[in-house]
């Protein structure tokens, strides 16, 4: 029996390589063997997560036409992936990708840090703040106040709490987007409503177009549907997005779904205007696409002076077009796993039909919470806490980036919780791998991406500020150091491998 369970195609596995993109050697320095950095880049890609574990590698031959080298440099590649326990093989069932005994397996997507290693290292890598207290512990104990009635029933409500999904609807009417209950169905978080809508619109094989770069964790998600991703490039700095490619792909592609964050965009940070929102809603409603518009970030507005562009439901408010998915977990705290959708009511009566096969329903006592924070005001000024907290952290950050690391580039966004950086030609795959070393956790730009995209990127969360910002950066430095000497802290060669 074969020990592998999916498989890389050659294609596939060469263009993740070729990705790799680093610095040159220096004078008189050297680059290493083609079949070590052939090697190296794997198990680059394998550490990182962007290529499984029990994943079946292409045949030496197949590899060797791909990147345009020998089979004996392929050869010997997986020879040594073998040695150093990144590979295994049987005779009649090909070569798979393995980790080895003690380390532990990669993460696909950004999940936080394990709480026994925070005193050690720096987490860059979960873009979530701290609760806002007093506010959650408030808003539990007013919950707790308000569940005796619903513990006499079974507590499965499928579509949400009754008076939650009232709560929710309201307020989408003071924004001036006349909306229903009926229109309403909460969920487990956002990545809950992510799921529900791709398994009911995005079956496999299913186009669905993203922002590029995106969500890791919603490109994922999507992955693992078996969705076919279609990615569509932002405007350049924080301009949005880039209309004309949009309307391209929207008439020629012709994806089911297509997944776009407006406000304050992760990773960018890029804020969508008015016209540009207008102008996407009529594309999707003429191209026959259903549009997604993610608005966790949409209260994360940090400078006071900004005005915010309407939301992308108000150019489509009776629902047929636009799908609006909202969350508590970025604007209060990401342990409040509440996340809502807003739709047509006949979308939203197949989602909890659809949901009976998953979850059935949310917790109701967090439920009850977010509930509270919405009906006694308390979600306005938890959330105004929350946004003076991600702007002093923002603020810091910069400041230190711009002091130990001149050459990067990025611009600062004015809501959000993310700052996406150029890493003045390092890899960001490998800035990662060192950081880990130094002791600092960050994600690197293809996790972003699609099939290799934004090597040179790194995406660095407001999530620390004050001193604990000044040293991240001077961590970031370090690594950043380690990779432009070639030379991991183990001596390992840091090299990309290029075809």
């Amino acid at each position: 029996m074969a020990q592998w369970t999916s498989a890389v195609g050659a294609a596939q596995l060469a263009r993740l390589l070729t990705s790799q993109q680093d610095r040159p050697a220096g004078p008189g320095g050297k680059r290493p063997p083609a079949y070590r950095a052939l090697a190296d880049g794997v198990r680059l890609l394998v550490l990182e997560g962007r290529v499984p574990v029990a994943a079946r590698l292409p045949a030496e031959r197949e590899l060797a036409l791909a990147l345009s080298v020998s089979r004996t440099t392929v050869a010997a590649a997986y020879e040594a992936l073998r040695s150093e326990g990144f590979l295994e093989s049987r005779r009649g069932a090909g070569s798979w990708t393995a980790v080895p005994a003690g380390n532990p397996l990669p993460a696909r997507g950004l999940e936080p840090l394990p709480p026994e290693a925070l005193g050690s290292v720096i987490d860059l890598g979960t873009a979530a703040l701290p609760a806002p207290e007093p506010w959650l512990t408030r808003a539990v104990q007013g919950a707790l106040e308000e569940l005796p009635p619903y513990a006499h029933t079974h507590g499965d409500y499928p579509a949400g709490l009754p008076a939650l999904r009232s709560m929710i609807a309201d307020r989408y009417s003071a924004r001036g987007i006349p909306t229903m209950p009926e229109q309403i169905m909460v969920t487990t978080g956002a990545m809950g409503a992510m799921d529900a809508i791709c398994h009911l619109f995005a079956g496999r094989g299913e186009r669905i177009a993203v922002e590029s770069p995106s969500y890791a964790n919603i490109l994922q998600l999507m992955r693992e549907a078996g969705a076919r991703l279609v990615p569509v490039a932002m405007a350049d700095g924080l301009a949005g997005w880039d209309m004309d490619r949009w309307r391209q792909v929207l008439r020629e592609a012709a994806p089911r779904l297509a997944y776009v964050v407006a406000d304050f965009h992760n990773p960018t940070g890029a804020l969508a205007d008015e016209d540009q929102r207008r102008r996407l809603v009529d594309a999707a409603r003429s191209a026959g696409t259903v549009l997604v518009a993610d608005e966790t970030m949409s209260e994360l507005w940090l400078d006071p002076d900004l005005e915010m562009p309407r939301t992308v439901c108000a150019f489509d408010p009776a629902g047929s077009t636009v799908i609006t998915v909202g969350s508590a977990s970025k604007a209060f705290w990401a342990g409040m796993r509440i996340g809502w959708v807003r739709a047509a009511p006949d979308v939203i009566r197949s989602l909890v039909a659809a949901r009976a096969y998953a979850d059935l329903g949310t917790p109701v006592l967090e439920q009850l919470a977010v509930n509270w924070l919405f009906g006694t005001g308390g979600w306005e000024q938890a959330v105004e806490l929350r946004r003076g907290q991600a702007a002093e952290n923002r603020d810091a950050l910069v400041a230190a980036v711009r002091r130990e690391l001149p050459g990067w580039e990025f611009e600062v966004p004015r809501g959000g919780l993310t700052l996406w950086v150029r890493t003045g030609g390092l890899s960001g795959s490998r800035l990662a791998e060192a950081g880990e070393r130094v002791g600092v956790r960050v994600p690197s730009g293809p996790r972003f991406g699609v099939d290799g995209a934004f090597e040179g990127y790194v995406r660095l969360p407001f999530t620390v500020g004050g001193a604990v910002a000044e040293e991240a950066a001077v961590r970031l430095a370090a690594a950043a150091r380690l990779v432009e000497s070639g030379v991991s802290a183990a001596g390992e060669s840091m090299r990309p491998f290029v075809a």
